[in-house]
């Protein structure tokens, strides 16, 4: 059983944001980038009641802006997806999850420590340069049910 349902171009292009905002980080810091994605594809609440797929998580648009810098800037997003991003990408699909970014909906790579909030999201804890937050509680009961 898999998480999300998804497509081979799907998998592309979570193998390319992995790369692009946590290449530098490792696979580990990779599959956890991937895991925020799929979370947010498969939780019904706050800023994500309208994506369902991992196309619409990738290119949502939040304030004007795309949610994920890497998507707005360009960066390595627009570059293909090596060998490693495309291996890694379907277990964050089918099953992988991990702590901090289990149930974590953001996260982001601060200039200095991890705030104890973000947007009023409480911290879950911290993987190399990546900050990871989860919802706080009682605000998004379907980010904790799969």
């Amino acid at each position: 059983m898999t998480r999300v349902k998804y497509r081979d171009s799907d998998i592309d292009l979570i193998a390319r944001m992995m790369r692009a905002e946590a290449v530098g980080e490792g696979r580990l810091g990779m599959l956890m980038v991937g895991n925020v994605v799929v979370n947010r594809a498969v939780v019904d609440c706050l800023d994500f009641k309208d994506v369902r797929t991992i196309r619409d998580v990738i290119f949502q648009v939040q304030g004007g802006n795309y949610s994920f810098e890497a998507v707005q800037k360009g960066s390595l997003f627009y570059n293909p997806a090596r060998d490693v991003e495309r291996k890694l990408a379907p277990q964050v699909v089918r099953y992988w999850r991990q702590h901090p970014s289990k149930y974590a909906l953001w996260y982001f790579n601060p200039y200095g420590p991890c705030p104890p909030t973000w947007y009023d999201q409480p911290f879950a804890g911290q993987f190399k340069q990546h900050c990871y937050y989860e919802p706080q509680a009682n605000t998004c009961e379907s980010a904790y049910r799969y």
